[in-house]
């Protein structure tokens, strides 16, 4: 139903259309503001039969609170909708003469009719992909402009009057360039078609976004989440969401989008924290080892090592109840131990299995006998000590961990399991020069974290959850791929990522591959190539690496140009480039806006001191705000800087194991600004960028 607007109004404003609408904010705000005191004044005393159920249903109204909270810098409404008739069905049933406000969350007022409508609600579409040429029964879209949480704009389009001339939305603009202050906003008041369908596209299929900078991939895969919760909200309230990031200061980065649009139960981790649960990481890996250790052929590497741990019976069982001997020969153990291998069971499952498959045998000696017995005779024979010993011998329990710990540290196991998979050389690789006397003791790397997992699943399935976003996709081992695509076996995933930002040694090439390792090869590929963030001066100076680093990537076209956004600064000599960069963030701290000094990992500390003594304060990466944060480029990726300054090229590019990452480490550093950029170098820069 839309929101109820006087008579009078219904074809046209009044004689101040800005007062009428900031009249309408406040009646917006004041009808929000009594949603929320209903809620907290509601009394479950007398409604719940336990202390658990009045606990489950506090938090229940806790959460209820918070999502609808009033944020005073986020407008309740960003847009209207003004429809000429009704259409029918979902659309805009009954929209006839009346309007609709479109906003970040639905309010109503004391008799229940809407005021504002949720952005994700079917009526609120065509806010999104009306255009001139297919108006959607759109007359009038009106887009408002906010300063400070007020309201002090608003820009029309009439989408069927043909004498009106195509234009750029200025608000919409303005938006897009408003200055990053702060964590990762939402842009739901500026999502365009492309973006829209992405995040409209249902919850049965797996979705992967290639993306350049500054297409909004990240935000559109927490759009998509946000939409999701809406549409499929008590079947994701059973299976669970999570959205997984590249590191911690990136989800620090994003983690207020969600909250902001009232969604606040959706998990954050790294892939990392999903499979370190119970290890601790000490070591690190060399580039080769860890390149092998993420390949796909250790999954089978790990399944032929625990699959040898069953043995072929070559005894009978003898179960002894009272003065009775049952006996099952040993032919028949080993019928239902393959017939348990044909199956490809968990391996923890066919342990489990098992003993109840010879207990079945039993009884039907038993009902042959002409005895009578029932499922508790059954259950009782399966823990029968002949029984568990059987199975112990035959088919006995893994630990994950051990497992692995034997495939590192013991040469000839290892060999066992990986004849035809991993060459001698590729061997020698990931064993440890010294092995570890226990699991305890182990020096475990985060590779080694994701063999473990994978064994883990190998004998107890993983849980899997509704839906997982993975952000900065192109950066997984095979092996990662696998160990996210086990939380979303049974639900689907959102996959985001740039091929040309891959800076791992074991970053994907194709999409098709590792949405293959993910478990969802049949999932729907789109690419986003309209740039919204970065200046189209700063972007098409980062594509020049394009053909080194990603050949036959497309290039992103952006939609901003902003005349000397980009500053290529030369310095003579090493000596003189620590002052030039912090001349050169002074420089960019004279603008409104978060600051981001990029540098080589290397180069951290002798710039943090550089700063230090000329007295500015910075701040690490994620915690954005109006003074400079310095950021190394391993921990550049999606994060974004209204002001960027890289220092030295070369070093980033130096800085990491072979040409080509290192550019691509490059590539992400030039694509971090959205107003700016100033590039200061001593050394000769990359060839691709002369």
């Amino acid at each position: 139903m839309p929101a109820h607007v006087a008579e009078s109004d219904s074809t046209t404003d009044p004689v101040d259309p800005l007062a009428h609408e900031r009249a309408h904010l406040a009646a917006s705000r004041a009808a929000l503001r009594a949603m929320r005191e209903d809620v907290q004044a509601l009394d479950i005393r007398d409604v719940t039969a336990n202390w658990v159920n009045a606990a489950v249903l506090q938090a229940q109204i806790d959460d209820r609170i918070k999502a609808l909270a009033d944020l005073s810098h986020t407008p309740l409404f960003f847009g209207r909708l003004d429809y000429l008739h009704a259409v029918g069905g979902d659309l805009a049933e009954g929209a006839e003469g009346e309007r609709f406000y479109i906003g970040r969350r639905h309010v109503h007022d004391a008799a229940g009719d809407p005021m504002v409508i949720d952005w994700r609600a079917p009526v609120s579409q065509p806010y999104y992909q009306a255009s001139p040429k297919n108006p959607q029964d759109v007359g009038l879209r009106r887009r408002f402009g906010y300063t400070a949480g007020e309201l002090t704009a608003y820009e029309d389009e009439h989408l069927t009057d043909p004498a009106e001339i195509a234009h750029t939305s200025r608000l919409l603009q303005a938006e897009i360039e408003r200055p990053r202050v702060g964590p990762m906003r939402d842009i739901v008041a500026t999502i365009q078609p492309e973006q829209d369908e992405i995040v409209r596209s249902g919850l049965g299929g797996t979705v992967c976004v290639q993306g350049g900078p500054g297409t909004g991939k990240t935000a559109v895969g927490l759009h998509r989440v946000a939409f999701l919760l809406y549409a499929h909200r008590d079947r994701l309230a059973r299976t669970g969401t999570l959205v997984i990031g590249p590191n911690r200061s990136f989800l620090h980065y994003i983690e207020q989008v969600l909250p902001a649009l009232g969604e606040l139960e959706v998990k954050q981790a790294t892939v990392d924290d999903l499979v370190t649960a119970d290890v601790e990481v000490r070591s690190t890996d060399d580039a080769a080892a860890a390149v092998i250790k993420g390949d796909a052929r250790m999954a089978e590497v790990l399944r032929r090592a625990i699959r040898s741990h069953v043995t072929t019976p070559t005894e009978p069982v003898v179960v002894v109840r009272g003065s009775r001997r049952w006996r099952v020969p040993a032919y028949e153990v080993e019928e239902m131990v393959d017939e348990l291998l044909a199956r490809d069971m968990r391996y923890g499952s066919a342990h489990e299995a098992l003993p109840q498959r010879i207990a079945h045998a039993v009884l039907v000696r038993m009902e042959e006998a002409g005895e009578a017995p029932d499922d508790r005779v059954q259950n009782t024979v399966a823990r029968n000590p002949a029984v568990k010993a059987a199975v112990k011998a035959i088919w006995p329990a893994v630990d994950p961990a051990k497992l692995v710990l034997r495939l590192l540290a013991e040469p000839e196991f290892l060999a066992a399991h990986a004849e035809g998979l991993l060459g001698e050389d590729e061997q020698k690789l990931i064993l440890w020069a010294k092995p570890a006397r226990s699991v305890k003791t182990a020096k475990w790397s985060a590779a080694d974290a994701v063999l473990i997992d994978e064994a883990r699943d190998l004998v107890a399935r993983t849980h899997s959850l509704g839906h997982v976003v993975l952000d900065e996709a192109q950066d997984l081992s095979p092996m990662q791929y696998r160990a996210v695509g086990r939380r979303c076996s049974t639900g689907s995933a959102t996959v985001l990522g740039d091929l040309a930002q891959g800076t791992t040694p074991w970053s994907t090439e194709s999409w098709s591959e590792a949405l293959f390792h993910l478990g969802k090869a049949d999932a729907v590929v789109e690419e986003l190539t309209a740039g919204f963030r970065v200046p189209r001066e700063v972007i098409a100076y980062a594509s020049r690496l394009l053909p080194a680093i990603s050949p036959g990537l497309a290039a992103v076209e952006s939609v901003r140009e902003s005349p000397g956004s980009l500053v290529v600064r030369e310095v003579p000599g090493a000596e003189a480039l620590d002052a030039a960069v912090v001349a050169a963030c002074e420089e960019s701290l004279l603008h409104e806006g978060s600051i981001g000094l990029i540098a080589a990992d290397a180069r951290i500390p002798a710039l943090g001191a550089a700063l230090a003594a000329a007295g500015h304060a910075y701040l690490s990466p994620g915690e954005e705000t109006t003074a400079a944060s310095l950021v190394p480029a391993s921990l550049a990726k999606g994060l974004e800087y209204d002001y960027v300054v890289l220092d030295e090229p070369a070093a980033v590019v130096d800085g990491e194991p072979d040409e080509r990452t290192g550019l691509r480490r490059l590539y992400v550093a030039l694509t971090r600004a959205v107003s700016g950029l100033t590039v200061v170098h001593a050394a000769e820069l990359p060839e691709a960028l002369v």
